[in-house]
Order: structure tokens, then sequence, then C-alpha cells
């Protein structure tokens, strides 16, 4: 039976070294490449075929949630999971809502790594214990901010890389709708267009 095929992406080439040298004696898994941005994982994904990818969840290009929605479309068969150092960090949630497989922090023991990358592969969702997807934090940054939720939830969508229609059709709002809630949280945000509304929220703890 052939290895799984891990893909690590992290900005920091601490990190990727430091995990293909836990996964070196580990006979089911195997580092077959690493990315240090999103762009450059969603461009070295389709060649290197990984079964299963660690994705930082801040990269200096790209928000963790961008990442897994392109990568679910170049590379469909792998399985995600984020890998973070900030277990409290509000966008593990938009994380996993974009389609990540899983989270787990940084300082996991291997064998707590393996163990979960086996489950993983085995189409199970993991979530390190210590994490608190969408915890107090993140609704106090979002009520500071003076969005309505249905604001929230179109910009988190938007931050997704979603579109309008897109936006539109998985809320069940009109598109009109959905143009009206954005331009409102760009308002609140203080931002000129989307792209700066996205990076404002993120810096502010909403994303």
């Amino acid at each position: 039976m052939n290895p799984a095929r891990v893909m690590v992406v992290d900005d920091h080439p601490v990190v990727r070294d430091g995990v293909a040298l836990l996964l070196r004696g580990e006979v089911a898994l195997t580092v077959v490449g690493a990315a240090e941005s999103g762009r450059a994982a969603l461009l070295r994904a389709p060649t290197l075929r990984p079964d299963v990818v660690l994705l930082d969840l801040r990269l200096p290009d790209m928000l963790a949630p961008e990442v897994v929605v392109g990568l679910r479309e170049v590379s469909p068969a792998a399985r995600v999971v984020v890998f973070t150092a900030h277990g409290d960090h509000h966008g593990i949630q938009a994380a996993l809502d974009a389609g990540a497989h899983g989270c787990l922090v940084k300082d996991a023991a291997v064998t707590d790594l393996v163990s979960a990358l086996r489950r993983v592969l085995r189409g199970e969702r993991v979530i390190d214990p210590r994490m608190v997807p969408g915890g107090e934090g993140h609704r106090a940054a979002v009520a500071r901010s003076g969005l309505t939720r249905r604001e929230y939830e179109v910009l988190r969508l938007a931050a997704q890389g979603r579109t309008n229609p897109e936006i539109a059709e998985s809320t069940g709002l009109a598109r009109n709708t959905v143009k009206t809630y954005l331009q409102s949280a760009l308002h609140k945000l203080g931002a000129r267009n989307r792209v700066e509304a996205i990076g404002k929220a993120s810096e502010a703890g909403l994303l």
C-alpha cells in the first residue's frame, strides 16, 4: 500500500522542514512537497497530487478559507487540514465553513499529528479539542464592528472568494440584497471595496 501524500503549506521554512522531519519515520505518510504561500499551493497541488494538505491558517498572500476553496477546485481529492499556532483564532470556523476537513494546533505531538492525519484520510473531520471555533472573542469582535448577522455572513462568504451570485445562491437571498448587505458592511468597516473590507475585517478579528 502506497503511503499517503502530504503537502505542507506554510510561510515559515522551520515549520515546513519540521513537519517533514516529524513524518520522516512514518511509513504510512510521506511529505511530497511544500509551498510558502497560498498562490504557490494552488499552482503546485495539481502536480504534487497530495492526499492531504497541512495548511497554515495565516499566510502572507491569501486568507486560509480562500486557499481551501481553491484547493478543492485544483485538487479535489485532497483533504485539507488547517495547521495553526492560534488555537482560538476566529479564522478556524471560516476555514471549516469553506470545506477544511480538520484543524490542528502546531504544537501537536508527532503521535497526535499522525493519528489526526490518518483519521482525516479515513474521512473523519478532526478538530483539536483545544480549539474554540467562533468563540467568545470572535463574537465580541463581530459585536464591536456593528455588523448585523446577515452583513457578517455575506462578508464571510465574500472572504472565501464567492461572487455575489454564489453568495445569493448559498444564502437564499436575492442578488440585489447581497449587494446591499455587502455595501453596508463596507461602509461600517470604512472600506472602499471588498478586498479592503476583507483585509480590515481580518485585522479586526472578524475572519
